[in-house]
């Protein structure tokens, strides 16, 4: 399984779907950073046959971008909705995540999607387990997905 593979092409797809734009991907990133400083992060936890986490990092003006398209109306401050937007935008990503590394759609478990936004803040994941960060960009500027399994 290409997990960067997977989630390049579900970004793909979701982002010429729901928001009607381009997502262009860039080669997987060899280290990752936990600490992002203005912007918004969706997280979806993932647990059954594997254990782990997707989550989408965006920085704050792209992100105000992207909920802006999702919602058909001008968005000029990080809240509840750009918020809600991210969380649901790393859930759509999760479940077409789940659905290629699962034949059958069964086995995998998504939890509730959560977003967190600050002026800085760190997010922790799993360090054992296969993981990868891939680094997009759209007309409004570049975002991250990444995503971390184990098997369980």
């Amino acid at each position: 399984m290409d997990l960067g593979k997977c989630i390049s092409d579900a970004t793909q797809e979701i982002f010429q779907s729901m928001l009607m734009c381009e997502a262009h991907p860039s080669a997987p990133l060899a280290t990752r950073s936990n600490k992002f400083t203005d912007s918004v992060s969706g997280l979806v936890g993932l647990a059954g046959n594997y254990r782990g986490m997707l989550a989408i990092h965006v920085p704050n003006d792209v992100a105000m971008a992207i909920t802006s398209k999702f919602l058909f109306m001008d968005v000029e401050e990080i809240n509840d909705d750009v918020k809600d937007a991210i969380g649901e935008l790393a859930n759509m990503l999760a479940g077409s995540v789940k659905s290629m590394l699962t034949e059958t759609g069964t086995g995998l478990k998504l939890a509730i999607p959560s977003a967190i936004s600050g002026a800085e803040y760190e997010v922790e994941c799993l360090s054992d387990g296969d993981g990868v960060i891939v680094p997009f960009c759209i007309e409004e500027g570049a975002f991250l997905v990444e995503c971390y399994l184990q098997n369980s």
